[in-house]
């Protein structure tokens, strides 16, 4: 059964290892975290914002963030949204999403919002199928990431 508990500090290195290489590590953190390969001490960080760990039957399957955006009232935002590579395309992000968006609700968010890389693109199907929509930006926020340039796509959902 598929749930969601607090992020716990012997997670990080679970989770860390999900990352197989720079791209797929840059994917998640878009480098906010610090350079691959990360040490789970590093990890830490999190605990800044609200971390939450998913389980399936005790095994940890997928991890993401929750923190309020500055100039906001009601509003959350996801963060670090990362699957265990070997449990995508089986519907394990989109579930995560969704419990997500229901702690979400309980912390008193009318609406949540990410942002995904547009070379991304099956995290950005799973956040489609999560119910998020696309937000117009007349200019895309721009990450420089192993030698190229990589644009943020906006996506959002009301609660």
């Amino acid at each position: 059964m598929l749930e969601l508990r607090p992020y716990e500090r012997e997670d990080a290195a679970t989770i860390l290892s999900w990352s197989k290489g720079e791209e797929a590590f840059y994917k998640w953190t878009a480098g906010v975290l610090g350079d691959y390969p990360l040490p789970p001490e590093q990890f830490e960080q999190m605990n800044s914002l609200k971390p939450f760990t998913m389980v399936d039957e005790g095994e940890i399957v997928g991890f993401f963030t929750l923190r309020k955006p500055a100039d906001t009232e009601g509003v959350l935002r996801f963060g670090f949204v990362v699957v265990d590579p070997e449990k995508r395309g089986k519907g394990y992000g989109k579930r995560m999403l969704l419990l997500g968006i229901d702690a979400a609700k309980k912390l008193g968010a009318k609406k949540v919002s990410l942002g995904v890389f547009e070379n991304n693109q099956p995290a950005y199907y799973c956040y489609k199928a999560a119910g998020f929509q696309d937000v117009l930006q007349e200019t895309p926020e721009l990450y420089h990431v192993l030698g190229q340039e990589w644009s943020c796509l906006e996506l959002e959902r009301d609660i």
